[in-house]
């Protein structure tokens, strides 16, 4: 017996989705966050800098765990400009006189 076409759409749909890394889920929740539930899984699908920093301070708020302490100091140090030999010192100067 054949599959329909309809059938055939949706198993085509989804074979094209596992090819990209995606997978289709439903999940259950409060209307009021149906669209912030859908703008949160269509970032994380996207990719990128952005899906990685949502991740993240999502994984975060959920594991109920405290900051982790030095994660200015970690930014700071994996900075691009570590090693440039930048001179950063500033000239020291009087200022201007001002008649009062």
């Amino acid at each position: 017996m054949s599959k329909s076409s309809q059938r055939r759409a949706i198993d085509s749909y989804r074979k094209r989705l596992t090819e990209r890394g995606m997978t289709r889920f439903e999940v259950i929740g409060r209307y009021d966050d149906r669209e912030l539930i859908r703008a949160v899984a269509k970032r994380l699908a996207e990719g990128g800098a952005d899906a990685d920093r949502l991740r993240v301070a999502v994984n975060r708020s959920i594991s109920g765990e405290p900051p982790r302490k030095g994660g200015i100091l970690k930014a700071l140090l994996a900075s691009p400009l570590i090693g440039s030999e930048l001179d950063l010192t500033r000239p020291r100067e009087e200022g201007r006189k001002v008649d009062m």
